[in-house]
């Protein structure tokens, strides 16, 4: 039994999660949880303030993430508000935004923090991509749009293939690396504890 839990509303980005995760041997189980949509200029307070309140909410191991879209030549937006401006004014929006402009160049961030009420660390992954002309693929949130490097095809084209290079993919990869020395050193612990002679 997994004593990991990932809350988020997104059953979509849990699925990403739980496939990604799933490579390095870690379960990872889903809490549907609307957590607080928190608005600020940093995806790493935005992150952060959310695995507070997630952890508070469940009492266990918990990862949150949270990730933003940042376009050059839109000076960076939608940036941090990046899950605000997808459901208001969509893909189809930031097409409209990007029309006849040249400079199609983007980041892709993302930010993946876990807090077990003892320790708190955060795992940030990154692409530079492009925004492509139209919208391509089904997947979801700016899947359809965006274009990694090396590739012809949106990360909505790519299918299980994102959970290889997205920006999530290289957080969550950082985040088990260091979860399964984390975990070994805390069970050895538990071991030596129980080993130790009382006298």
């Amino acid at each position: 039994m997994s004593d990991l839990y990932f809350l988020s509303s997104n059953i979509d980005k849990y699925e990403e999660i739980r496939v990604a995760l799933k490579r390095h041997d870690i379960l990872v189980r889903f809490r549907k949880r609307r957590l607080q949509e928190l608005q600020s200029d940093s995806l790493n307070y935005i992150a952060l303030e959310k695995c507070k309140i997630a952890f508070k909410v469940i009492s266990k191991p918990v990862i949150v993430e949270d990730d933003g879209l940042f376009i050059h030549v839109l000076k960076g937006f939608p940036g941090p508000y990046s899950s605000y401006i997808f459901k208001t004014i969509g893909n189809t929006g930031i097409l409209k935004l990007l029309s006849g402009s040249n400079d199609r160049s983007a980041l892709f961030t993302s930010v993946l923090v876990y807090t077990d009420g003892e320790i708190t660390k955060r795992f940030v992954g990154k692409v530079i991509g492009t925004i492509s002309l139209k919208a391509n693929g089904k997947g979801w949130g700016y899947d359809p749009i965006f274009v990694p490097p090396g590739q012809n095809k949106t990360f909505g084209l790519l299918g299980e293939k994102k959970t290889l290079v997205s920006h999530r993919a290289h957080a969550l990869t950082s985040f088990a690396m260091w979860y399964n020395r984390y975990k070994s050193r805390k069970q050895l612990l538990k071991l030596v504890r129980r080993q130790k002679p009382r006298i």
